[in-house]
């Protein structure tokens, strides 16, 4: 089992070009999957559909219905690649049910909330300066954080107002970025990121205090401590940024396409989600205004 799963992760990496982070959930996920089939004393080659029915039935009884989806995805897609690659001929887990999950709105930050979040920052340190260009690039552009602490100098055209980003399955895009953005940007990039570099020679935009690539958990920490300065009482994250950008822009008018070229989303329908917070906001404002509500 454990010679299949380093040939499936192989695979995920080399010909599926997906994410770091997606690979180690679903070598997580496997590991799960491995310790059962061990428990069991089963061969993953000659496993039943009965067999990985209980498997899905034990995953039921312990975790989340959102973990168990998770779980049951990886599982399923681990059989296909034994299949498509000829380890074995029938496909057991073909039939097997990924749990309906609730399509969850995301929260939003007000736009006074977004202001507040983006004054935070001490501008007349590198530090600050570094946290400044971060939170309007974030906010301009609705970056994943991963894209965010990835990109690379030359990843930022400040001539022309745009950011090159690889998202999920190494795809391409560039996402224009605004004035407060630029601005932040190249206030970073002359007066701040240097000291930071301490004397290294490193091709990564945002660094830590130690002169090393910022990482997500640190970019974590960072917007976690602006949200309770800026007194957002709000539950917090980088995530919560992106949904800000997507949501804004489509109270304002931006068109569902766009914002999902934007986004980097291949379907359309996972950019919807976003017309439900809009069609909510807009509830509250005709309930707060209209004169006969």
């Amino acid at each position: 089992m454990y010679e299949l799963t380093d040939q499936f992760i192989n695979y995920l990496r080399l010909e599926r070009g997906l994410a770091d982070n997606t690979i180690q959930a679903y070598s997580r996920d496997l590991l799960k999957f491995t310790q059962f089939l061990e428990k069991s004393d089963l061969n993953p080659l000659q496993i039943s559909r009965d067999q990985i029915g209980e498997y899905a039935g034990a995953l039921r009884k312990g975790l989340s219905a959102r973990s168990v989806a998770r779980n049951i995805s990886a599982t399923k897609m681990f059989f296909r690649f034994l299949t498509s690659e000829g380890y074995i001929k029938e496909n057991p887990a073909r039939l097997l049910e990924t749990p309906r999950l609730p399509r969850r709105l995301p929260d939003v930050l007000s736009m006074a909330e977004v202001e507040r979040l983006l004054a935070q920052p001490d501008p007349s340190t590198p530090m600050g300066k570094r946290d400044c260009a971060m939170l309007e690039l974030l906010y301009a552009t609705g970056l994943r954080v991963s894209e965010l602490v990835g990109l690379k100098v030359l990843s930022i055209n400040l001539e022309a107002g745009h950011v090159r980003t690889f998202g999920k399955g190494s795809k391409e895009r560039l996402v224009p970025m605004g004035g407060k953005a630029i601005q932040a940007v190249r206030e970073y990039l002359s007066n701040g990121r240097f000291q930071l570099l301490k004397g290294a020679n490193l091709p990564y935009l945002f660094l830590n205090f130690r002169g090393r690539p910022l990482t997500r958990q640190g970019f974590w920490k960072i917007i976690k401590k602006y949200g309770k300065e800026a007194n957002i009482q709000k539950e917090i994250s980088p995530h919560s940024i992106r949904h800000s950008f997507a949501s804004h822009l489509l109270e304002a008018g931006a068109d569902l396409r766009s914002v999902q070229v934007m986004l980097g989303h291949e379907d359309i329908s996972t950019t919807q989600i976003y017309t439900h917070v809009t069609r909510k906001r807009l509830k509250e404002v005709h309930a707060k205004c209209h004169p006969r509500p």
